[in-house]
């Protein structure tokens, strides 16, 4: 929960390619006091089945940037080793062209920044939701 002196960040993913939520998703959360300082990782959390992460750390105070970087690979390859007991291979052969989503914004202390990201195999779209 934000503070006057601080930010609070929470986050969700939906797998638009299933219209489901993406469970199990690791998320780490860093942050810095400023854009030429270094990011100081805060630790993470995973997506429950709900596709929410709701138990990320608090920023500390003196926070002007955040960086949510979403480990999306694994997600998608146990995706691809459920569906393909059922259909057949994917056109790009199990390879997973995003690995990696790291979603980077700025913050204003007693702001609160609820940041979804909507997730596919070939693309992604996030946005500052409420």
């Amino acid at each position: 929960m934000s503070t006057s002196t601080t930010a609070s960040v929470s986050t969700h993913i939906l797998d638009t390619s299933i219209g489901r939520p993406a469970q199990g998703v690791a998320i780490q959360l860093s942050a810095r006091p400023g854009r030429d300082a270094r990011w100081q990782p805060l630790g993470g959390s995973a997506t429950d089945a709900d596709g929410r992460c709701k138990d990320l750390p608090a920023l500390p105070e003196g926070t002007t940037h955040v960086r949510l970087d979403f480990a999306v690979e694994a997600y998608f390859e146990k995706k691809q080793a459920d569906a393909q007991q059922d259909a057949p291979a994917s056109r790009d052969s199990g390879a997973v062209f995003f690995p990696e989503v790291a979603i980077t914004f700025a913050v204003k202390p007693g702001e609160h920044y609820h940041v979804p990201l909507l997730l596919n195999p070939f693309g992604y779209s996030v946005y500052r939701g409420s």
